[in-house]
């Protein structure tokens, strides 16, 4: 019996927070981490750039792989493409949506917060499940445009002061004489790597609501929950689009991740866009 290969992609360094529970699940995979670093942060990217993108990466990173499964751990990637991946491709594919399901569940004051990127914010689909799975609870939705950005500073060794971080989750807080916040939906998969800060940072405690343990759950479900035995030979690989934030720092992180193996793979449209670009030798 073989090891399971499976793929975990995202934009940048967040969809590590749903790698870590997926290899707790099923710690004798072969795990490839996929960044497409090189347009990091797809929010900005228009929606039929950013499905032509994924897309592109994908074929790469899948032909090269071949894992069993992929799972998209970025929101915008998987409320946009996902449908487009299960066309193209026979694998099966998880994606990763706004927990707010179990958020509404998890409140009892009634009042939750769901904190994610912009586009997230401003997307229908997010809407349609607050309008579902929400509509007795009072939501807001907080659209931070820098704290992916942080946690992204922070793995790769950087410094970010409490004074930004706290700025950008005020807006989750919001208290009244009857009832104050009590759940806070981490929308982005970058937000759970800063965890620990956002819970010293946070004016009163609250429930911080991380899909990853349910998009876990998930892959049990697909490929089985009963591990070959010991451990992956090598451990896995972290592959990047461009690679030009990875420090000595972050190749530790990423080792202590179980991703010793650190790639850096431009796509190939990329490179041959670089080498039309460039001034001829003379």
């Amino acid at each position: 019996m073989t090891h399971p290969a499976i793929l975990v992609f995202d934009s940048g360094l967040g969809g590590l927070t749903v790698y870590r529970e997926v290899a707790r699940a099923r710690p004798d995979a072969r795990f490839v981490y996929a960044a497409d670093d090189a347009v990091f942060p797809y929010g900005r990217l228009a929606p039929d750039v950013l499905v032509a993108r994924v897309m592109a990466v994908l074929e790469e990173r899948i032909a090269a792989y071949a894992p069993e499964l992929v799972v998209i751990a970025c929101h915008t990637a998987s409320t946009l493409v996902l449908p487009h991946l299960r066309a193209r491709f026979t694998m099966p594919f998880v994606g990763t949506v706004p927990a707010i399901k179990p958020a509404a569940a998890a409140s009892r004051s009634r009042r939750v917060s769901v904190l994610a990127t912009p586009g997230t914010v401003a997307r229908d689909y997010t809407h349609e499940l607050v309008r579902a799975y929400a509509g007795d609870c009072d939501v807001a939705l907080v659209g931070s445009t820098r704290l992916a950005s942080y946690a992204e500073t922070i793995m790769a060794g950087g410094a970010v002061a409490d004074t930004a971080i706290a700025a950008e989750i005020a807006p989750c807080f919001r208290e009244d004489a009857e009832r104050r916040t009590d759940t806070v939906v981490l929308a982005c998969t970058h937000y759970p790597l800063l965890l620990d800060r956002l819970e010293r940072l946070a004016p009163w405690p609250v429930s911080w609501i991380d899909p990853a343990p349910a998009i876990a759950r998930r892959v049990l479900q697909l490929i089985g929950d009963d591990p070959v035995d010991g451990a992956a030979p090598g451990g896995g690989t972290a592959i990047f689009t461009d690679g030009a934030a990875i420090t000595p720092a972050l190749e530790a992180t990423l080792a202590g991740y179980g991703l010793p193996l650190v790639v850096r793979a431009p796509l190939r449209a990329d490179e041959a866009l670089s080498q039309r670009a460039a001034p001829a030798s003379v």
